[in-house]
């Protein structure tokens, strides 16, 4: 099975120099807790609701004027949406993540593959349990 057959489409982002009030209203309508950051259409970071409370919440900063590219995740774990399934857990394992921002040969983001989609195929249940046990743990 294939990346592009799992992952989640239309996937929501936010451009770089929204202000962070916006991404957290649009995390909240959406019911994501990710958002991929373009800039221009390409990819170029990704922000988190933890990286709202931590990196700005919790150091007093204002949301109607900081901007996404000040507290988002630039180092991006992507992946092509023909590469096969164990390719995505095995990069979550060794990056430690959650999701992975599945891109065109542009960078621009087509979807997002969560541990969760991963999950809900069959054949891959108990492989997903055990990425998600390691991350836990980290």
């Amino acid at each position: 099975m294939r990346i592009f057959e799992l992952m989640t489409r239309n996937v929501e982002t936010i451009e770089a120099d929204e202000p962070l009030r916006v991404a957290a209203l649009r995390m909240r309508e959406c019911n994501i807790g990710a958002l991929p950051v373009t800039e221009g259409g390409q990819l170029v970071g990704m922000l988190t609701d933890r990286d709202i409370t931590v990196r700005s919440t919790a150091l007093g900063q204002d949301p109607n004027t900081t901007r996404v590219r000040e507290v988002m995740t630039t180092a991006l774990i992507t992946c092509e949406p023909d590469a096969g399934l164990d390719v995505a857990e095995q990069m979550m394992e060794d990056k430690m993540v959650r999701r992975l921002v599945v891109v065109d040969e542009a960078r621009r983001p087509l979807g997002i593959l969560s541990l969760d989609d991963l999950a809900t195929v069959p054949a891959e249940v108990l492989r997903a349990g055990v990425v998600l046990e390691h991350l836990q743990h980290a």
